[in-house]
């Protein structure tokens, strides 16, 4: 992975380091920290100014991959960081050879669906996806469930 800059908002692979930050992020948006220190290296970062201003990750499970733990420090919203970062995790998964992406939300179903992810029923979902502790344990069953094809050209983002 490279980096991806955008203004001074600057993109770049999770570290160890950034985990006090992550973990801060995620808890300022109601989002679950369960996972993420181990997984830490699936994550990426936005940067500003040195300062961790966001967070996502891919977490891998067979041939699919579940987008969880999007989040952008309320000062620097609405300035493209979260979708950089959300095109940078799909852009890696495509390159690796994951066949589509999930999601789960309570918030964010109208963001989502800007970067080709759909609605889907949760039963639909493949068995490697529901046994992923976020789907069984972390995020309620009334989350909305979305996902990408990323062996379809059709579903890019808009």
């Amino acid at each position: 992975m490279g980096q991806i800059a955008v203004h001074e908002i600057r993109v770049r692979p999770a570290l160890p380091d950034d985990m006090p930050a992550v973990e801060d992020l995620l808890t300022k948006a109601n989002l679950p920290v369960e996972g993420v220190k181990k997984a830490i290296g699936l994550f990426v970062v936005a940067e500003n100014n040195g300062k961790v201003v966001g967070v996502a990750g891919v977490e891998r499970c067979g041939d699919f991959g579940l987008l969880r733990s999007v989040a952008v420090d309320p000062a620097v919203r609405n300035r493209g960081v979260g979708a950089a970062m959300t095109e940078w995790l799909i852009a890696d998964s495509e390159a690796s050879g994951i066949r589509a992406l999930y999601l789960l939300t309570t918030t964010a179903e109208d963001y989502f669906p800007n970067f080709g992810f759909e609605k889907m029923a949760r039963d639909s979902v493949p068995a490697e996806i529901k046994e992923s502790s976020e789907f069984k344990d972390i995020c309620p069953s009334s989350a909305t469930v979305m996902y990408r094809d990323l062996q379809k050209k059709s579903n890019a983002p808009r």
